[in-house]
């Protein structure tokens, strides 16, 4: 299926690797011009040469720390100095640290919400201009946490369901140039689930690694966890021409292992 992206601007943050790298790699497979963005400069260079290996459209990378609106305001920059627009913002920031509620401090909690949602709020205030010119789209990566709890993760669990609010209000108040759309991720190969496995071995939750690995995999129907790229060709889809009807949706990815209904 042509996805109708050739020429496209996207802007990807977070995608030196995982689920914001696949996103990146699916949209430049489909011909869009794409700005990758991390905080860490050798890594993301390294994502960047690695994604224009199968890309058909140009790739660049940005360096910025998401919780810094000046660094927010440059990615966007970036995207129109290189591209001339941002006709699709893709969110996406790491996860914040595991742990219980008792275990989290004041600070912590105003440092998820920063990351997370703020993040969110300041990239579609600079990019809005961008996007209302061309009838673009937002797609938000959270997570399958705003649907049902996961235990230990407490500040996933509860700022990132500010996100879901913010797209869901997006989805009418720009539209109908703007889409807004967002996809909960259940469990996937990715850093992020190798951290909150050793995360969890250091408290004592899990004996070792392997043991961790067993219980994310636990519950799942589909019997694998997902695949990165599953979930960047779901994002591609959700910003093309051929998902001009799902506006203000959460698409869930975990395999069947949710038992909520909707």
């Amino acid at each position: 299926m042509d996805l109708q992206l050739q020429g496209n601007a996207a802007l990807v943050t977070a995608s030196s690797s995982g689920l914001g790298k696949a996103s990146a790699r699916a949209l430049a497979r489909e011909g869009a011009n794409v700005v990758m963005n991390s905080r860490d400069e050798d890594r993301l260079q390294a994502a960047v040469e690695d994604v224009r290996e199968d890309a058909e459209g140009d790739v660049v990378g940005q360096v910025g720390d998401l919780t810094e609106p000046s660094a927010i305001a440059a990615l966007v920059d970036r995207a129109v100095e290189e591209f001339g627009t941002v006709d699709h913002l893709v969110t996406n920031a790491g996860g914040p640290p595991s742990g219980p509620f008792l275990a989290k401090t004041e600070g912590d909690w105003y440092d998820a919400y920063e990351l997370l949602v703020m993040s969110v709020v300041r990239l579609v205030h600079e990019a809005n201009e961008h996007l209302q010119d061309g009838g673009g789209t937002i797609v938000n990566i959270a997570s399958s946490s705003v649907k049902e709890a996961i235990d230990g993760l407490v500040l996933s669990n509860s700022v990132r369901m500010s996100v879901i609010g913010l797209e869901k209000t997006l989805s009418t108040e720009l539209a109908p140039d703007v889409r807004a759309n967002a996809v909960l991720p259940g469990v996937h190969e990715t850093a992020r689930v190798e951290e909150v496995i050793e995360q969890g071995v250091e408290r004592g939750d899990y004996e070792d690694y392997e043991d961790g690995l067993d219980d994310h995999r636990t519950g799942i129907p589909v019997g694998r966890m997902g695949r990165p790229m599953e979930l960047g060709r779901t994002v591609a889809f959700l910003s093309s021409p051929q998902a001009g009807y799902i506006n203000g949706e959460t698409v869930t990815l975990d395999g069947g292992a949710g038992a909520s209904n909707l």
